[in-house]
């Protein structure tokens, strides 16, 4: 079990008050009662087990020392099938010590065996590092742990080769630079006993089909060494784990999913933030404060004679849930109560901290101190003093992206707030899960975000609270995954035909794929890679290398921005926040991975404005069900940014939009669509002039509910409306998945789509606006600006689809 004993309460941190008396607190701050619902998770007592025969004394002592008395009975389990040989992952909820699962075996068998040794891989680099505090501390002699990342400089790099027995890295690492290195590995890769795998559930999508192949290729070249290690995989709650795991490795997998941990009782609140008043003057500041991604909403065209980027800012909107979670941060942070909030983006991370550092000033000068923002992009050690600076309470609010969802740590917090749901239940479990991580009363508050997804779950909480956890859905014959992962196996190591049966479905087509375009060359002996250079394979799909951003005046690194979204936020002109501190682009230098900033203080945010042209390829499938047509297939989207928007602060008012000169992107990928009739149209009483409009709100109303059936979030996915598009010669709604090669969601789509359509028809209809608003049709990150929307023939539309479309 991890520490029986209560949570201890940090230097200058007064415990605050309990669960349901904070949140009478926070709904009665203003006006009207914002929260919709309040679950009550009820607190469990743990079931212990004796300590496994096999785990020695000095094992056990050292576990005791750290105040581990005995482990809960799905540790022991877990542990003894490990040990014994088999595969297992063990998926239970957050704060249940999964670690320990994997820690005894792995450590009864380098303390057993003088030889052994250990690979632990981890999705985030503060996993990695929390995790290798975790065993440094049990002070187990012969084991010698150590990070090797990115991070690690290279003179530590050959003495973690030759001498560290417990490596810890993350899939990228073992993709650059392990596995390519596999012949300065060998004596590590011939004695590895045993590969940990944390938070597998993490390893979805086009980047968990990545890592498949990179597990493929790690026991290929321990093969060749002699070693065939046993993998041991800690995921959070989701469903068929066992299933899940083994496609992830390919081997059999044995799940263990009951927890007999102790959990401290939950008190969870769903909270939608008031209605502004319409004559506010105030924009929506989800949208404006967060910028969009690579994969958005978009139409084929404004409405004629429109602008895009014109829209009507008199609509009534409800407050953004960015300014409602700063406003709890600070509340929570002035009661006491150490607090963690959860945010989309990084910008909205940094928008919620400095919010929330600006209100506590006011109230107390110098509270505000006491909250920071954590994000990706921050340089080793900010996030190293970020994550200190909590635990010990010198911090008592952090505002983080998902980046701390995972497995840190972070004993103490009493509440964690979760601006805008995160796209999957699980995910949402995990980060509520970060609160009570001592067995105390916590609380969690999910902020609905102005979007018809969260409007709907705020509405239906059985959708969140009596809903099983999804499956974890990764492809490893996705062949657009395939094929440079056989290449990168092949600069490895001449490939075989029993490496081929290793890799799965497809391979030996695309072996031929790659034997024609050149890459490959056949010999009697194998495959053989024909170049010099190594394959560039980006595991991650962020749509390259890392960019740099550098202060102008003084050559500082500030941090790194995926190469996705670079695009959108670091334009030249972009405003770019880094820990409250405001910057304004100068130059974005694509060739070299590059943004040269100066540090100023706009009155104004900055907004990418994208426009996007689709193509369909080839057809998969398809339904024909009379007027409507359900179809899903291989399209190309290309897209680019075109401009960018400056908004005022204060009032979202918008000064003025400014031309972009950026190279387009494109990509080609899996999307469902359907089609309609414009007699169909025309009899449901859709005018052609409201097509358009039409179209485009039911577009967007889909894309904000795909979550409900496939495991995915609106940023995985995009989509385009068009009155007549040049290919389906028809009135068409596309979604598309925004990976390269698809990622399993738009197939998710096809195969559930009434059940999926009739969810967006009901969101649209339940929503008690007039003519559209961002809790049904409009998007926050829609490239024509929310325009046209037609939110009553948007109903009209789903009506004919859902009267016609078989179940």
């Amino acid at each position: 079990m991890e520490s029986s004993s209560p949570a201890t309460v940090s230097a200058g941190h007064a415990p605050g008050p309990g669960p349901a008396d904070l949140l009478r607190r926070l709904r009665a701050r203003g006006a009207g009662d914002p929260v919709t619902h309040v679950e009550r998770v009820p607190a469990r007592p743990g079931v212990p087990a004796p300590w496994p025969s096999w785990a020695s004394a000095e094992l056990r002592a050292a576990f005791t020392r750290r105040g581990v008395v005995a482990p809960w009975q799905h540790q022991a389990r877990a542990a003894t099938l490990a040990y014994e040989g088999d595969h297992v992952v063990v998926a239970t909820g957050t704060a249940s010590g999964k670690s320990l699962a994997y820690q005894l075996p792995a450590l009864a068998t380098l303390l057993a065996d003088p030889r052994a040794t250990v690979l632990y891989l981890a999705p985030t680099k503060a996993l990695a590092a929390d995790q290798l505090r975790a065993v440094a501390a049990l002070e187990l002699e012969g084991v010698r742990p150590a990070c090797y990342d990115g991070d690690t400089p290279r003179a530590e790099r050959e003495w973690i080769r030759r001498h560290s027995r417990f490596v810890l890295t993350n899939p990228d690492m073992l993709h650059h630079g392990i596995l390519p290195g596999h012949a300065q590995w060998s004596g590590f890769l011939r004695r590895l006993a045993y590969v940990v795998i944390d938070e597998c559930h993490t390893y979805r999508g086009v980047f968990g089909s990545h890592v498949a192949h990179v597990l493929r290729r790690l026991r290929r070249q321990c093969a060749r060494f002699g070693a065939t290690p046993v993998f041991v995989l800690a995921s959070a709650t989701s469903g068929d784990p066992a299933t899940a795991a083994g496609r992830l490795t390919g081997l059999p997998v044995t799940a263990v999913t009951e927890d007999a941990s102790p959990r401290g009782g939950v008190t969870f609140a769903l909270w939608e933030p008031p209605l502004l008043p319409p004559d506010s003057g105030t924009a929506p500041s989800d949208s404006s404060s967060v910028p969009g991604q690579a994969a958005g909403d978009r139409s084929s065209a404004p409405a004629p004679g429109q602008a895009a980027g014109d829209h009507d800012d008199l609509r009534q909107v409800r407050r953004s849930a960015l300014r409602e979670t700063a406003d709890l941060l600070a509340d929570t942070v002035a009661e006491g109560v150490r607090t963690l909030a959860f945010v989309r983006s990084r910008k909205g991370a940094e928008v919620v901290a400095a919010n929330a550092r600006r209100s506590l000033d006011d109230a107390v000068p110098g509270l505000g101190d006491r909250v920071a923002a954590y994000r990706g992009g921050y340089l080793r050690e900010e996030r190293r003093e970020l994550e200190r600076a909590l635990l010990h309470g010198d911090l008592l609010g952090l505002s983080s992206t998902n980046a701390l969802e995972l497995g840190v740590d972070l004993v103490g917090l009493d509440a964690v707030l979760i601006c805008g749901y995160p796209g999957t239940r699980a995910s949402l479990w995990q980060q509520a899960g970060r609160a009570g991580r001592s067995g105390q009363e916590a609380l969690a508050v999910l902020v609905a975000r102005d979007d018809p997804l969260d409007t709907y779950l705020v509405h239906h909480p059985e959708a969140i609270f009596g809903a099983p956890v999804e499956a974890t859905v990764l492809d490893p014959a996705n062949r657009y995954v395939l094929a440079p992962q056989l290449a990168c196996a092949a600069a490895e190591a001449p490939l075989t035909p029993a490496d081929l049966v290793l890799f799965g479905d497809g391979a030996k087509e695309a072996v031929d794929e790659l034997v024609a375009a050149g890459a490959l060359r056949q010999r009697p002996t194998g495959w053989y890679w024909r170049h010099r250079e190594r394959p560039e394979v980006d595991l991650r799909g962020e749509g390259g290398a890392p960019v740099c951003v550098v202060e102008s005046a003084t050559g500082r690194l500030l941090g790194t921005v995926d190469g996705g979204s670079s695009h959108f936020l670091l334009h030249p002109g972009a405003v770019y926040l880094h820990q409250g501190v405001s910057y304004v682009v100068d130059e974005l230098d694509l060739a070299d991975g590059c943004a040269l900033v100066h540090v100023e203080e706009p009155d104004w945010s900055t907004h990418a404005r994208d426009v996007t042209d689709l193509s369909v390829v080839s057809v998969r499938s398809y339904v024909d069900a009379g007027p409507v047509g359900m179809f899903l297939g291989e399209v190309d989207v290309t897209s680019q940014v075109v401009s960018y928007q400056r908004r005022r602060i204060a009032t979202g008012e918008v000064i003025d939009t400014r031309p972009l000169d950026l190279p387009a992107r494109e990509l080609r990928t899996v999307a469902v669509w359907f089609t309609l009739s414009p007699q169909s149209l025309a009899l449901a009483g859709v005018q052609s002039a409201d097509v358009p409009g039409a179209l485009h709100a039911a577009e967007h109303a889909a894309i904000g509910l795909l979550p409900l059936m496939a495991t995915c979030d609106r940023w995985d996915i995009g989509g385009l409306s068009t009155a007549v598009h040049a290919d389906t010669e028809a009135p068409t709604v596309f979604v598309y998945d925004g990976h390269p090669g698809g990622a399993g969601f738009a197939e998710r789509a096809y195969g559930t789509a009434s059940a999926w359509l009739r969810a967006t028809r009901d969101a649209i209809a339940e929503c008690g606006c007039e003519t559209g608003c961002p809790s049904c049709v409009q998007s926050p990150k829609c490239g024509n600006g929310n325009n046209p929307l037609s939110k009553p023939d948007a109903i009209r539309v789903l009506d004919v689809v859902l009267a016609n479309l078989p179940e």
